[in-house]
């Protein structure tokens, strides 16, 4: 079956609100076996949003709108929808019971008359609670044909396609897909697209897909069956054949899982604590640390010496370390983590210093160089790196290659 998504907001145009609705739901319905191949966003203007829907309509055996569902005038998309089915707009008591118990919840007396319009639903239409918001998410059929009316707000977007759309698409569409997330790091992207250049050439059912992260490359395997056991045993052999390529390099299968989550449980398992001295990355390293639920058992504390002086006054390095070779230097890099894990009492410890940019740089040392050190039970290695991004970037990356030396120096350690 072919589902095409329709974002709906002038908003969403002139580039006031990014776009995250359309990625998600991309995402959502390829899992679901669906093909998308037209993808639109249209302003709040009802005769080219009619236009759209219906050539949607024409070429889609579902089309999915988000937006334009609220209590204002500029809010169309239910009544362009239901024109083009040629359905009335009704009141619906449940609904409008759901939104005056949600304005009860939020303590707000004054409910304004245009809120009202959100309980107005076309004929015959299946209605979906909101959770989360007044705007019931709405299913028109009509000879073969779907429109799937969803909220806007991402907040209200999600949980309601999570918990009402995905059973209903499932339901009605006969062939499922199953796909497994093969996560790696300490390869560039380049590297294993050519290391499984073979497998991409080959592939048919199931298809094989590398997506280039920030510091990881994502390999995702998709297979078309029938049932989920069916497309576990076609995924299977080729999971297994990107374990002898990638081996230990991969540093998860599970969708869900981070590459600090990977870290952090490696850690727990060594049984060992970390702590981090950061400069440029500026506590950016440790908040990833700290994003990790449980990370309290290996991380206790962190070091953030933007300054020569709190370098050496909370991390112990030599003054003439920073005179010779400079604070951002390999030298430096080294004696931070190496001061880190000894203030901290622990087994592990990363240090991040460099220069983010977009100022600071030299012919010497230019805008995107990064050293990162990574203290490990008496081992201290140091990395180099050039980065080549803004300011954000760079000091993502820097974050994300700390992870994987690590992860990387945790696997040498017997």
């Amino acid at each position: 079956m072919t589902v095409e998504l329709v974002c709906v907001g002038t908003e969403l145009l002139l580039g006031n609100i990014v776009n995250t609705n359309a990625a998600y739901l991309a995402e959502k319905c390829a899992l679901l076996g669906l093909s998308c191949y037209f993808q639109t966003v249209v302003g709040d203007n009802q005769e080219r949003m009619e236009r759209t829907i219906r050539l949607a309509v024409s070429r889609s055996d579902i089309v999915i709108l988000s937006g334009g569902l609220g209590p204002t005038k500029d809010d169309l998309t239910k009544e362009t929808a239901a024109e083009i089915f040629g359905r009335k707009l009704v009141e619906d008591p449940h609904t409008r019971e759901r939104i005056l118990n949600y304005f009860v919840r939020m303590k707000k007396e004054n409910i304004t008359g245009n809120n009202w319009k959100q309980a107005l639903v076309p004929e015959n239409a299946i209605v979906v609670d909101n959770d989360n918001g007044t705007a019931p998410g709405l299913i028109l059929e009509e000879k073969g044909k779907r429109i799937i009316l969803l909220p806007g707000p991402p907040n209200e977007l999600k949980p309601m396609f999570e918990r009402h759309i995905i059973p209903y698409l499932q339901n009605i569409n006969s062939e499922g897909i199953y796909s497994k997330m093969v996560k790696i790091c300490s390869i560039g992207e380049s590297k294993a697209e050519t290391m499984i250049a073979d497998l991409l050439e080959a592939q048919k059912n199931p298809t094989i897909a590398p997506y280039a992260k920030t510091g990881e490359v994502h390999i995702r395997i998709t297979a078309r069956a029938s049932d989920e056991e069916k497309a576990e045993l076609m995924i299977k052999p080729i999971i297994e054949e990107l374990y002898q390529r990638f081996g230990n390099t991969i540093f998860t299968t599970d969708e869900n899982v981070t590459l600090e989550e990977a870290a952090v449980q490696m850690l727990r398992e060594k049984g060992m604590k970390i702590t981090t001295a950061e400069s440029c990355t500026g506590g950016l390293l440790a908040g990833r640390i700290m994003n990790v639920p449980g990370a309290s058992e290996v991380y206790q504390e962190g070091y953030i010496t933007y300054s020569n002086q709190a370098k050496e006054k909370l991390l112990g390095v030599r003054a003439e370390t920073l005179e010779e070779f400079g604070a951002v230097s390999r030298e430096t890099a080294a004696e931070m983590a190496v001061g880190a894990a000894r203030s901290a009492a622990s087994e592990a410890a990363l240090s991040v210093t460099g220069i983010a940019g977009p100022d600071g740089g030299t012919p010497q040392k230019p805008v995107g160089l990064v050293y990162i050190g990574c203290y490990l039970k008496g081992r201290t290695r140091v990395e180099e790196f050039h980065f080549t991004g803004n300011r954000s970037k760079n000091r993502e990356y820097a974050v994300a290659r700390a992870l994987t030396i690590l992860r990387e120096e945790i696997l040498k350690y017997e």
